[in-house]
């Protein structure tokens, strides 16, 4: 019988790094690609922000102001988004690798499912950014502010020169707040001690807030991001017990190639291969009916024979 590595076996290193490296490429690729029309994603970011009016909810004015009025704020929350969303991430899936591998295939894989997902609300919903809308709406670009105090440029978070290279109507949903999310969850649940536990809580509000505060995303843009690290959840052991499935089925084929039935379905054992239990084992002598080993029936019969003297000599003592 072919043994399946359980869904908790941490896997190869050298297998995860092509493969979180090709996830990557098809998302970043994926951004670019799916650009959409500028007036399509202007029109998108200004209905977010209408339904947020509506709902009292459009949290990102006052924290943009907030931001944009205090430097010491304003900065420090620029330096957040252009570069935390880059370095905890990885540094933690790395750490679960390390530390935690019966965990490791499960958070690996729900981050990526939901990565994925956040790409395919980037296709269907290009939207536009606070930012980026019209002065007349409010919101003040802190990355273009601060520019001077960091690497990146006009474009987002990218370097200077590099803003062809990202897709700035990728705002629903805000994976910023999912990546965080998973990040917390992550923390929480298998960081030591209560420090570990304070920063899973702290690390997702405070990029929530970030996110908002320089204009970037929409309070909804992270509520979408929670979704879909929710939805990822969900999506998390089918997808592991899928790719189980299908990986078992490659050893069996392969021992079926190796060792073809014979067609009389008699089977012929391999070297250093113990017979099965209920066997006949002769030999290569005959043996009768009733016999499981060859002269069986003959030991019996002398035994027998020895049993009955003996008995015939105790009952002429006995006379």
């Amino acid at each position: 019988m072919s043994h399946t590595p359980a869904l908790g076996k941490r896997p190869r290193w050298w297998t995860e790094l092509p493969l979180i490296a090709v996830v990557y490429a098809l998302y970043s690729a994926g951004r670019l690609l799916v650009r959409g029309e500028v007036s399509d994603a202007v029109d998108h970011g200004l209905s977010i922000l209408h339904i947020e009016k509506v709902l009292g909810i459009n949290l990102e004015h006052p924290l943009n102001r907030f931001f944009t009025h205090h430097a010491l704020f304003g900065i420090p929350a620029d330096f957040a988004y252009a570069s935390l969303h880059y370095l905890i991430t990885p540094a933690l899936l790395i750490w679960v690798f390390k530390c935690r591998p019966a965990n490791y295939s499960f958070l690996r894989t729900w981050l990526m499912i939901a990565t994925l997902i956040g790409l395919v609300g980037f296709t269907l919903l290009p939207t536009s950014p606070p930012r980026l809308l019209d002065a007349a709406q409010g919101f003040t670009d802190t990355m273009a502010q601060y520019g001077s105090y960091g690497w990146w440029g006009g474009d987002a978070s990218a370097p200077r020169g590099l803003g062809g290279l990202t897709n700035q109507y990728a705002a629903m949903p805000s994976l910023h707040v999912g990546w965080a999310l998973w990040c917390g969850v992550v923390l929480w649940r298998y960081g030591r001690g209560r420090w570990a536990r304070i920063a899973g809580v702290v690390y997702p509000l405070g990029i929530a807030f970030v996110v908002m505060g320089t204009a970037n995303h929409y309070l909804l843009d992270a509520v979408a991001g929670i979704a879909v690290m929710g939805v990822g959840l969900l999506l998390t052991r089918p997808a592991l017990r899928l790719a189980e499935r299908i990986a078992s089925r490659f050893p069996r084929i392969s021992r079926t190639a190796a060792h073809p039935a014979s067609p009389t379905g008699s089977h012929t054992a391999s070297p250093g291969e113990t017979p099965a239990a209920g066997a006949v084992v002769s030999g290569g002598c005959e043996t009768s009916a009733g016999e499981r080993f060859p002269r069986q029936a003959a030991r019996t019969d002398v035994a027998d024979s020895h049993g009955d003297a003996r008995a015939d000599s105790a009952a002429t003592a006995a006379r």
